[in-house]
């Protein structure tokens, strides 16, 4: 019971997820809140290394590099195609990691360097707030956002 309940929530992440991330496309890629915001790009970008890079907490390797974790959205772009496989790898990582830990496993503690030590289980939940968040952040700038002013 307790996989079918994770890879509900996994599932139901990405579906609710997708209202906004479908909607990205290279002509909005660059809109943002206003000019201190992140670009969408950038924040979509994010969101698809940060969570193949949690997958390393949880001892899943990964090749995907860092480019926007503590960083500053510079205008630096960001190929949609290439955040959007980032994004489904990463959806695929935390179900596998569903499918193959064992139930005593989210309970084991983990190691991170913005929490502490937390449970397998809340860093999993964590890792599906995260893509909430900045999903919800992504929908508000496809609907108020603009292409940044220029200097």
């Amino acid at each position: 019971m307790q996989k079918d309940v994770l890879l509900e929530m996994v599932r139901q992440n990405k579906h609710t997820s997708q209202f906004s991330f479908d909607r990205i496309n290279e002509e909005n890629a660059n809109f943002r809140l206003n000019d201190e915001t992140a670009s969408i790009g950038f924040i979509y970008r994010h969101i698809g290394e940060t969570m193949n890079l949690f997958g390393q907490f949880f001892g899943i390797p990964t090749d995907v590099q860092n480019t926007t974790i503590g960083q500053i959205d510079t205008g630096q772009h960001h190929a949609i195609s290439h955040s959007r496989e980032l994004i489904e790898r990463g959806y695929q990582m935390l179900q596998d990691l569903v499918e193959n830990s064992p139930e005593e496993d989210w309970l084991k503690p983990v190691d991170t360097p913005f929490f502490g030590t937390v449970s397998r289980a809340r860093l999993f939940a964590h890792t599906l707030f995260h893509t909430s968040h900045h999903a919800g952040q992504i929908s508000l700038t496809l609907s108020k956002g603009k292409t940044p002013s220029a200097d």
